[in-house]
């Protein structure tokens, strides 16, 4: 525990230099996420806002927990992707009681679970969530010999990470997978070989997402969402007993994604504010931006360059007075 501890101290330290070289180097900073639709649309905010208010933004790499509480104090200004439900606790917190974070009225249609290749669902059955409880079922999904099969969860940064853990706990098939925590293009990779070799696979999920226009995916079913089953403590609510006092044995409820700003911007620089809450962005275009970062390989600053120019009219429209 106190490993841990000092490592959380470093980071959030490393954090917070970051934050200061950003804020004295540039006009805006921008938390950047560890997801390819989120890094894409950072650096379209970068290149937007230089190209239409003249103002230039620091685009910095940094998680969502950290991202909140410099948009709380200011020194961030803008987060792109901020995914609900998964951070309704956040918003509660920073938007609706203390009022320094604002929400976009415009989002993106989301939404997450969990999936399986096609081999798994048609060769060895796991088309359901309780599936996923039948040792005999889970047994095609053991690569190491443990007698348990795995699964990637999501990056260990991400909110719905944790959740995942919880619905795991809660369902029951915490006793039978084995959960991975890794960066996307991590688990994402593994999907892309489990294709190649035709072999059964399951993991989180969310869409938009590329990964379903790369291969066959079958999202498996579940209880529909129903709100008094789902109780979520976080970590950094509780430490000791957020798992045992977690509850979520239903589906997710219907997702969507906004940007987030420092709700100081509408006094300091109004015309940014209003120009976030016109950004719109379809959930085809998300699954371009994961396609042209995570496949093509392409840097998140070039491609944006080229997104902006080409989009110009539109880009027009969300700076006009």
């Amino acid at each position: 525990m106190a490993v841990l501890h000092s490592f959380r101290k470093l980071t959030l330290a490393a954090a917070s230099l970051m934050l200061s070289v950003g804020a004295h180097a540039a006009d805006l900073v921008i938390a950047m996420p560890n997801w390819s639709s989120g890094q894409a649309t950072a650096n379209i905010l970068k290149v937007s806002l230089k190209k239409e208010l003249g103002l230039d933004a620091s685009v910095v790499p940094m998680g969502t927990l950290i991202a909140f509480a410099g948009l709380n104090t200011g020194e961030v200004d803008i987060h792109p992707e901020v995914w609900l439900p998964n951070l309704d606790n956040l918003v509660k917190k920073y938007v609706t009681d203390a009022g320094t974070v604002a929400i976009s009225p415009i989002g993106v249609p989301a939404w997450q679970g969990i999936c399986a290749t096609r081999t798994a669902a048609d060769k060895y059955g796991i088309k359901d969530i309780s599936d996923l409880s039948d040792p005999k079922k889970t047994a095609s999904l053991d690569t190491d010999g443990d007698r348990k099969g795995e699964m990637w969860i999501g990056a260990e940064t991400w909110s719905s990470t944790t959740i995942e853990r919880i619905r795991a706990n809660s369902y029951g098939y915490a006793k039978t997978m084995t959960l991975l925590e890794m960066p996307e293009d991590v688990g994402m990779a593994a999907v892309d070989a489990a294709e190649a070799t035709d072999r059964p696979m399951v993991f989180g999920c969310y869409a938009p997402h590329v990964v379903f226009k790369l291969h066959d995916i079958v999202r498996l079913s579940e209880p529909p969402f129903d709100s008094a089953k789902w109780k979520i403590v976080l970590p950094s609510e509780d430490p000791p007993a957020w798992l045992s006092k977690s509850s979520a044995a239903v589906a997710w409820d219907t997702a969507h994604y906004h940007i987030a700003y420092a709700a100081v911007l509408r006094k300091k620089h109004p015309e940014v504010a209003r120009f976030l809450d016109r950004v719109d962005f379809g959930p085809e275009e998300a699954i371009d931006m994961s396609y042209a970062l995570q496949v093509e390989k392409r840097d998140p600053y070039e491609f944006a360059e080229q997104w902006v120019a080409k989009n110009e009219d539109r880009v027009n429209g969300w700076a006009k007075p």
